[in-house]
């Protein structure tokens, strides 16, 4: 069970934050959508999916700090949050080396081209 004798009366929640924190923290995902939305204007060539990835990981983390209020929780609660990413990521990594492992190029395959079949 949890332990809830450090309730104060009037506060039905458990971190309330201040309004110009989450105001701020609500203009920083804004502004980071924007940076999002400028940066497919532009050509980066490969690197266009990390720099997009980047962002993506920023918004995610303020999300889960201040929205989810992980940055007020316990330690272990925010390990646990942080190490779900870890796996997620290790599974894409894996299965993406394992499909270049069984498909070397992802070509496209022309259909109307008829393979030519040797007849006696």
């Amino acid at each position: 069970m949890s332990d809830h004798d450090q309730s104060r009366p009037g506060y039905d929640f458990a971190h309330p934050l201040p309004v110009p924190m989450l105001i701020g923290t609500f203009l920083v995902l804004t502004l980071l959508t924007i940076i999002t939305v400028a940066q497919a204007s532009f050509n980066f060539g490969s690197w266009d999916v990390m720099i997009v990835m980047v962002i993506a990981t920023i918004k995610a983390a303020l999300v889960a700090f201040f929205f989810m209020h992980l940055a007020f929780d316990k330690p272990f609660n925010v390990l646990l949050f942080l190490g779900s990413f870890v796996f997620v990521g290790l599974f894409v990594i894996f299965t993406l080396s394992d499909s270049r492992q069984t498909s070397p190029s992802f070509d496209a395959i022309d259909e109307d081209v008829v393979p030519i079949v040797a007849t006696e």
